[in-house]
């Protein structure tokens, strides 16, 4: 598998080739300031995915309007992130994304539903405590600190003082004695 070489060029050289539209420079501004921008316009619009679309528009949008930046007037980097961060905010404040976050999905509705009904897990008068308690008791003490608890395995393997692996192994073990009693 081939890596390829990252591209880095001095501002000056990159304002250059942006204005005279070579291809090296939007290599370059992709490898050298992607990650930087992508941070910016994410910390705007909290959905991954349009943040990655709203990066490549911004590429597009530098690539477009580079004949109108000025290095005297300030740094290209700052330049490049003020269009990010325009354009994060322009999408903030569009009619079709403030809709679709109207419609949520369909694990969100069941939570909705649930906690407007006050469903409440409730493992005692599901007997799974009962259950629980006829197993091994290093299953029971694994599943107590994760499930009944609320540890995480790593806090549970703190805890028990058992490598992580063997929390996980447990854990896996112990459901899958569980899915028996109850087929």
């Amino acid at each position: 598998m081939a890596t390829t070489k990252k591209i880095a060029l001095a501002e000056d050289e990159l304002v250059s080739a942006l204005k005279n539209q070579e291809t090296v420079a939007i290599k370059a501004l992709y490898d050298m300031y992607s990650g930087a921008l992508l941070g910016v316009i994410s910390r705007i619009v909290l959905q991954h995915e349009v943040a990655e679309d709203l990066l490549q528009e911004t590429f597009v949008k530098i690539w477009n309007s580079a004949g109108s930046y000025e290095p005297s007037k300030g740094r290209l980097f700052t330049w490049m992130m003020n269009i990010a961060r325009n354009l994060a905010i322009d999408k903030l404040r569009s009619k079709d994304f403030k809709n679709s976050n109207k419609n949520q999905d369909l694990e969100n509705n069941v939570d909705f539903i649930n906690a407007q009904q006050e469903v409440n897990f409730n493992a005692d008068t599901l007997g799974i405590k009962d259950l629980v308690a006829g197993m091994r008791p290093d299953y029971q003490e694994v599943l107590d600190r994760i499930y009944f608890k609320g540890c995480t395995h790593v806090e549970a393997a703190e805890e028990l003082n058992i490598p992580l692996g063997t929390v996980k192994t447990r854990v896996r073990m112990a459901i899958l004695e569980l899915r028996k009693k109850f087929n």
